[in-house]
């Protein structure tokens, strides 16, 4: 029993080490469009030649986000040469699902930042119409990264490249059936979590809004 254990610690513990380095690099990518969607979107500042720069490297980091859904192809692997059902029902599978999802909910937590900043300068009427051009771009993305290899970066280091074989790549049957696919995936969920994080938010407001008043009525009034 003892060394049935220890077995099943060294092997968790090579798993995480297997996993953790490509996990941690994605979920970083994953993050900077969120944090540039906070940078943009909710500081009020002007649309300067700055902000419009820092806007292009928010689109290009985007697909990183919900990149992580295809990450599920790793998990396939780990299955098949991982022979304990614990080691796969107890460790690996709620860590690719708890990356997946932190992933995803960065990719929403963006497009939610981005259209509290379209209902802010009146342009309410756009934001559904955004986020479905966003879909679409981010379904390219994901393609362009998964499947082509190619980085958000490479816009700078190779733009022919991402140009040229790019656009090519993703006009044949297959690759537009995949990103239709992916195009429909995103939206769905999108619009589930999207959801869930509203109430989610408009719960907690109402609930410091309590708390609030609460605190000023019992505070006595000076006097």
């Amino acid at each position: 029993m003892k060394e049935e254990l220890i077995e099943l610690i060294a092997t968790v513990i090579q798993v995480l080490r297997i996993n953790i380095d490509w996990m941690t690099w994605n979920l970083f990518l994953a993050f900077i469009p969120l944090v540039l969607s906070v940078l943009l979107f909710r500081n009020g500042r002007g649309r300067s030649l700055l902000w419009w720069l820092t806007f292009l490297v928010f689109y290009a980091f985007l697909p990183n986000a919900p990149y992580l859904l295809t990450d599920v192809i790793h998990l396939i692997d780990d299955i098949r040469t991982i022979q304990s059902v614990w080691i796969i029902t107890l460790v690996l599978i709620p860590i690719y699902l708890l990356v997946i999802l932190a992933g995803f909910q960065a990719y929403v937590i963006s497009l939610i930042n981005l259209g509290y900043y379209l209902h802010r300068i009146g342009k309410s009427q756009w934001i559904l119409r955004v986020e479905l051009i966003t879909h679409a771009l981010s379904a390219i993305g994901i393609y362009w990264g998964r499947f082509l290899r190619f980085n958000s970066w490479d816009f700078v280091t190779q733009p022919d490249a991402v140009l040229t074989r790019g656009v090519e790549e993703i006009l044949g049957k297959q690759p537009l059936v995949i990103i239709a696919v992916t195009f429909v995936v995103l939206i769905g969920l999108h619009s589930i979590m999207k959801r869930v994080s509203l109430g989610f938010f408009k719960r907690s407001h109402n609930e410091i809004t309590i708390q609030s008043q609460a605190a000023n009525h019992k505070t006595p009034k000076a006097g």
